[in-house]
């Protein structure tokens, strides 16, 4: 049955296409949320991308800016509801991993809490008001402004194997090499997995940088999974050879200092091999970082300053 999309007071109707922001105002603040609102003319899916969940990882913010301009109600099957930047106060404050305006991680507070921190509360209009419309959900990412990575897809674990074989084949259409099944509690992919809706993310760019091939690959990306879904024209996405990874390693830092890589994105590493060390400020090394196990390096934090807790790197096998 064709239906209109409904976000707060815009309304689209079958054969529509709306460019908009959407206003509110969560625990004193003022957001603002750009909406690409793209219903069809025939009937199909709802998908749901998202981006900019974390406000500088800028090349999934610019792929799916170009994927809510270029895609039209003419021709779509079902509706498409597209969100470049969910998460607009870090990304004016260009803030790493966190809200500039309580300091949490938005990616790990989903699916929110109405009556929560601001982060907590947007986290809970975002899922009730976006991801909940979906039949499918994209989130976008990347590497933050100091991170460098290994383009790779993830998706959900499940005891729901139909569900999580619908996530999955998100994942290998999307068309990046690496696919790591894996949840993360909190996250926005795995909230929406655990309500029933076949997600994934996928990270490409990093380091403040959005370069062409990398936005591409994520906009190629949204459109293979638009045509995999039949809600696009033209042929089924070609295969990509994809390597599973089902075990990832976040190596974290025990302590505030300096920060020293020893491998590169990409690189696989055998386990006990030296990935970095954190020194103090007379560069005495305060921890050894080593892999626990054989496996692709996904990520690595690029920044010589490094405060305790935060991430060093990950290793997926």
């Amino acid at each position: 049955m064709m239906k209109d999309i409904q976000i707060g007071e815009h309304r689209v109707p079958p054969g529509s296409k709306l460019a908009v922001v959407q206003e509110l105002t969560l625990a004193g603040h003022r957001f603002e949320i750009p909406l690409f609102l793209i219903n069809g003319a025939l009937e199909g899916p709802t998908l749901v991308v998202t981006a900019g969940v974390h406000g500088a990882e800028y090349a999934s913010v610019e792929a799916a800016l170009r994927t809510g301009r270029s895609l039209a109600s003419e021709g779509l099957r079902g509706r498409a509801i597209v969100a470049p930047v969910v998460n607009m106060p870090a990304f004016r404050a260009r803030s790493i991993y966190v809200s500039p305006l309580d300091g949490k991680n938005l990616n790990r507070l989903f699916p929110g809490k109405p009556d929560g921190t601001v982060s907590e509360q947007l986290a809970h209009w975002l899922f009730q008001n976006l991801i909940r419309q979906a039949d499918y959900y994209l989130d976008l990412h990347g590497g933050d402004l100091i991170e460098a990575l290994v383009p790779f897809s993830l998706y959900d674990r499940s005891d729901d194997q139909a569900l999580e074989q619908k996530s999955a084949e998100l994942a290998h259409t999307f068309g990046i090499e690496y696919v790591l099944r894996d949840g993360t509690p909190g996250s926005a992919y795995s909230s929406a997995s655990q309500a029933g809706i076949p997600s994934m993310i996928a990270e490409a760019g990093g380091q403040g940088l959005w370069p062409l091939g990398e936005v591409v690959l994520l906009a190629n990306g949204v459109n293979r999974v638009m045509r995999h879904l039949g809600m696009l024209p033209g042929p089924t996405p070609e295969p990509v050879p994809t390597r599973v990874l089902t075990e990832s390693d976040w190596l974290r830092s025990d302590h505030t200092g300096f920060y020293y890589p020893q491998v590169d994105v990409g690189q696989f590493v055998v386990q006990g091999q030296e990935l970095g060390v954190v020194t103090d400020f007379q560069g005495r090394v305060l921890q050894d970082a080593r892999a626990p196990r054989d496996g692709r390096v996904l990520f690595i934090v690029s920044s010589l300053a490094m405060n305790k807790g935060d991430p060093l790197v990950a290793v997926g096998a």
